[in-house]
């Protein structure tokens, strides 16, 4: 008989483990997005994750993860609603405070951003990084703990620090061109159960030989 895959769709994929969470099921927001079997690990309230770890989401940027994503404790994405004026004397955001300075609310709508956050596939986030509105993270990308990420991250970049600089590349230019047409993220469950050692420990040459016929 074979071996059943994971389910993408329990909330605690873990027996005994409550702060782990996976987020696609747990999201409702319609401008989260985010792919099977990323999850997040907080002893603390990891259902949490939309208002403790999505900052200043007041749209309409999106934020799209991709799957099998790993975020550690206290990863957190700021969003453009963060974003203050900075063409003034002042970055106050007096408006907000209401009473007549709420007559000025079009001083701080519009407000120039960065678009979506977008984070691509097999991407190891560590304790507390932190990722800044707009900002695009390539598939397999391993990002420091206690890094903020300002830049767009290439793929298999491993970044860290303060800002987050790019320490190297887990592959060369050729076998992350390899990696990425063999898309293992996209395989059906069925098969990447069955090549799941090759996967995790596999080499390239092994990846393509496991790869469906698609591929």
């Amino acid at each position: 008989m074979a071996a059943l895959p994971a389910d993408p769709h329990v909330l605690h994929p873990m027996p005994g483990q409550p702060r782990v969470v996976l987020l696609k099921p747990l999201v409702t927001s319609p401008l989260i997005e985010v792919g099977e079997f990323t999850y997040y690990d907080d002893p603390d309230d990891p259902t949490a994750f939309e208002t403790r770890n999505v900052l200043y989401h007041y749209g309409p940027e999106k934020l799209v993860i991709g799957k099998f994503c790993a975020l550690g404790e206290g990863v957190r994405f700021l969003m453009n609603g963060a974003n203050h004026r900075m063409d003034g004397p002042s970055t106050f955001p007096f408006p907000i405070m209401g009473g007549s300075w709420s007559e000025h609310f079009d001083l701080i709508t519009g407000l120039p951003g960065r678009g979506d956050t977008v984070i691509g596939h097999d991407v190891w986030f560590g304790y507390r990084a932190t990722v800044m509105p707009g900002v695009r993270i390539g598939h397999g990308a391993v990002i420091a703990s206690g890094s903020v990420v300002v830049d767009d991250v290439p793929d298999y970049g491993i970044v860290g620090g303060n800002p987050a600089r790019l320490i190297r590349r887990r592959y060369g230019d050729e076998d992350i061109a390899r990696l990425l047409a063999v898309a293992w993220w996209d395989w059906p469950a069925e098969h990447l159960t069955e090549h799941l050692r090759t996967v995790m420990s596999g080499s390239i040459d092994d990846l393509e030989a496991a790869a469906p016929a698609r591929h």
